[in-house]
């Protein structure tokens, strides 16, 4: 027995110690070694030289056990024989005598017994012939009766590990004198997915057809697509896939597998069952995706596994489940909206000053030649322009030397901070900020640091989703960027501050606002307008 060393403890103790149960129950995936180990357990326990809790190997009864021609063990397949006769049958033959020690009683996938046929099973275990053990393979325990499972030993059985394969697909190779290669080992394990039987099911394929490349999709087209948000090479790499015969559903799965692995190795490695080709190839997939691309693609994917299962065409499924992954303003989900917002964060907002075509305007906005001219500035002494300055805007050259030297703004009293705050600011932010902001209050202003207090612990916590539409606001009604902290402090509740009861705000426009220097436009405006303007071009808000 290879990789499941906790079974073999527990197994090799009882018998050793005589310490047997009556009925165990083996449950695992598919190829695991389950039955394998019931006929091992059968050996040791008939053996007539066993050795510290294993058997020899080379007595009668072994022999026999190993032919599968022993009268002490009999393997029933509960698949095909799962009636309440073939049940009776069995118990009926427990009660005779047998020639070794122990009458082993084998039942592979005892779970699709029919019920019946588990009621009366559940009889014979509840008072067993003192001279018989029944072991109960399976890959689905939990389709198993509770009242069976409660008078069994339960063992469960894991999938074995790269290594622990890639071994015995050695050791399998040099019994039989055959000359493996890395590469149709690497390959064999890759299939097998943790299954000795279908690694050794694979080795044997591949032997005989001596092809490696065309056992599993290649992805790597179907990765670049994706990592560059490229929907058109997306749906040439899966149209080339699908030519090849590969049905859209495996092509899914398969692909579902590759990228977790990717996202293993960004996270835990050492879970990471690649093998060491896939396993560079895969790191580099997974750093040029990112970790949350790549979660995304998971449960991008697995929506579109289950929607296939009653879809009449599945290969359309796939191809719009990848068509919304290379583009997230498809996607409806809150990973898509993230990460459009983190592209935009990564992308400036506002255009640089080159010689560019003037950008798409965004709702409300109004071009250079429809926004009203601005008055120049008042003479600080007269209230009119004096008689040395100069007619017109200043140049963008003079405006951004003398921004480097204008002076500090001036201080803002907190009287006034909280008025403006609670008029002009509270509305500019979302409506879950404003519920927040209005049961709270501002309790100083120390230069750009505004400290607002809240009432609970809770409130607080909830305030890390709002500050940065917050210090927006802020930074739109006072031109300045504000540094904001949140503290608690109960009594916030028992005395709300000017912002619970707004007053009316001051008339401005709600569409976005427009500032001139030198004919050209500055939009200022948030991230929730460009969206909608990426979506639904040429619309207007109404609310």
């Amino acid at each position: 027995m290879r990789g499941q060393d906790h079974v073999v403890r527990a197994l090799r103790g009882a018998v050793k110690n005589e310490r047997i149960s009556h009925a165990y129950l083996f449950s695992g995936p598919r190829g695991t070694g389950k039955t394998t180990a019931a006929r091992i357990l059968a050996k040791a326990l008939n053996c007539e030289a066993p050795l510290e809790g294993d058997a020899c190997g080379q007595c009668e009864s072994c022999v026999a056990i190993t032919r599968g021609a022993s009268l002490d063990v009999v393997e029933l397949d509960a698949a095909s024989n799962n009636g309440v006769d073939d049940i009776r049958e069995i118990i009926a033959g427990a009660w005779h005598a047998t020639p070794g020690s122990w009458k082993v009683y084998i039942f592979d996938e005892v779970h699709q017994l029919s019920k019946s046929a588990s009621a009366a099973l559940l009889k014979t275990l509840e008072e067993p012939p003192s001279h018989v053990v029944f072991v109960l393979a399976t890959t689905d325990p939990h389709k198993v009766l509770p009242t069976i499972r409660s008078r069994t030993q339960h063992l469960e059985f894991r999938l074995f590990g790269a290594e622990t394969l890639a071994t015995l697909l050695e050791d399998v190779g040099a019994a039989a004198q055959l000359n493996l290669e890395s590469a149709t080992i690497e390959a064999a394990v890759r299939q097998g997915r943790g299954s000795a039987r279908d690694a050794l099911s694979a080795l044997d394929q591949l032997i005989a057809t001596g092809a490696l490349e065309e056992t599993s999709p290649g992805f790597d087209e179907l990765l670049a697509a994706v990592a560059g948000n490229d929907a058109l090479g997306a749906l040439r790499a899966l149209a080339v896939l699908s030519r090849e015969g590969w049905d859209p559903e495996q092509l899914a799965e398969s692909f579902a597998s590759e990228v977790r692995q990717a996202f293993l190795l960004q996270v835990a490695p050492e879970v990471s069952d690649a093998v060491a080709g896939d396993r560079e190839r895969l790191s580099a997939w997974g750093e040029k995706l990112g970790l949350a691309r790549t979660v995304r693609v998971l449960e991008t994917v697995g929506r579109a596994l289950r929607e296939m299962k009653s879809a009449t065409e599945k290969l359309i499924t796939l191809e719009v489940a990848l068509v919304r992954l290379t583009k997230p303003e498809l996607d409806a989900t809150y990973e898509a909206l993230d990460e459009r917002l983190t592209r935009l964060e990564r992308s400036p907002v506002r255009a640089a000053e080159s010689e560019t075509p003037a950008p798409r305007r965004p709702i409300g906005t109004v071009a250079a030649s429809e926004a009203p001219a601005l008055a120049p500035p008042p003479s600080p002494i007269s209230g009119s322009p004096g008689p040395g300055s100069a007619p017109g805007p200043e140049k963008n050259g003079d405006v951004a030397a003398s921004a480097g030297t204008a002076p500090p703004p001036a201080p803002i009293d907190l009287e006034e901070f909280r008025t403006r705050f609670a008029q002009r600011v509270v509305p500019r932010t979302s409506r879950s900020a404003q519920l927040l902001l209005r049961a709270s209050r501002v309790v100083s202003l120390d230069g750009v640091l505004v400290t607002i207090a809240l009432a609970s612990e809770e409130m607080r916590q909830n305030s890390e989703l709002i500050s940065q539409g917050l210090k927006g606001a802020l930074e739109h009604e006072f031109k300045r960027t504000f540094t904001v902290r949140f503290n608690v402090d109960p009594s916030v509740a028992a005395s709300p501050s000017p912002a619970a009861v707004p007053s009316p705000p001051e008339p401005y426009d709600v569409e976005g606002e427009v500032e001139t220097a030198d004919d050209a436009v500055t939009v200022v405006d948030s991230v929730g307008e460009h969206l909608i303007a990426e979506m639904f071009p040429g619309a207007q808000e109404i609310e």
